[in-house]
């Protein structure tokens, strides 16, 4: 499973971008540019060309960083999925569940109910069983305070 060097060199040039675009210089710099941007408002009376200079350089560099993170962010969701895969098919839980980040919105959710609903379930039929070992913990914590 070798990847083409093209797409080796986006997927490194995409996480260099994604983690360089979440630094404070990063916005440090970008607000900077701004700043000088808006002083210089003055010196070309605040002409449509000045205008279009801020334009056009946020219109671009927002063009290119959405693909950029949004490559990041599939290669990070994917491998994040593969981790959780492996650890459901490893363990004790339902292997049922490996693969549904391929259904639909709506089957996820009505997925997502059935699970909520069986959670609920087991909080409450498991409400008996932590009546008991709460009465069991303050019983011996009584017995505790009377042998000292």
């Amino acid at each position: 499973m070798q990847a083409s060097r093209t797409s080796q060199a986006f997927a490194k040039l995409a996480n260099a971008a994604s983690h360089a675009a979440g630094r404070a210089v990063t916005f440090a710099f970008a607000a900077a540019t701004v700043v000088v941007w808006a002083v210089t408002g003055p010196l070309f009376d605040f002409s449509d060309t000045w205008q279009l200079v801020i334009n056009t350089g946020t219109t671009i560099v927002t063009f290119l960083m959405v693909f950029l993170i949004q490559n990041s962010q599939n290669r990070d969701s994917a491998a994040i999925q593969v981790k959780l895969d492996e650890i459901i098919r490893k363990s004790d839980v339902r292997n049922s569940f490996v693969g549904i980040e391929h259904l639909t919105e709506d089957e996820l959710e009505e997925l997502r109910t059935k699970c909520e609903q069986r959670a609920k379930e087991a909080r409450e039929s498991d409400a008996p069983r932590k009546a008991v070992r709460d009465v069991n913990t303050r019983a011996m914590q009584a017995a505790e305070k009377i042998s000292a």
